[in-house]
């Protein structure tokens, strides 16, 4: 979060010349194409980062059974 700070001090005219200059770069017909391939990317950088949240609270669930375990026959 922190290396998007510098968008905060964008204003109309600096993302109207970025949206230019992409316009510019990549011309009409591929920016849909790139757009594409952006989303693509967004949705396997979140499917990534579910699988690895999910793993993280399974192994959470399983060290905490471990220690009610060690608890219990201690007891």
């Amino acid at each position: 979060m922190s290396n998007l700070l510098f968008i905060g001090g964008l204003g109309g005219p600096e993302i109207l010349l970025i949206f230019f200059a992409i316009l510019l770069l990549f011309g009409g017909k591929k920016i849909p194409e790139l757009m594409r391939g952006v989303g693509k990317g967004i949705r396997e950088f979140n499917s990534a980062r579910s699988t690895i949240e999910e793993e993280l609270k399974q192994g959470m669930k399983e060290v905490e059974g471990k220690k009610k375990e060690e608890d219990k026959s201690k007891s």
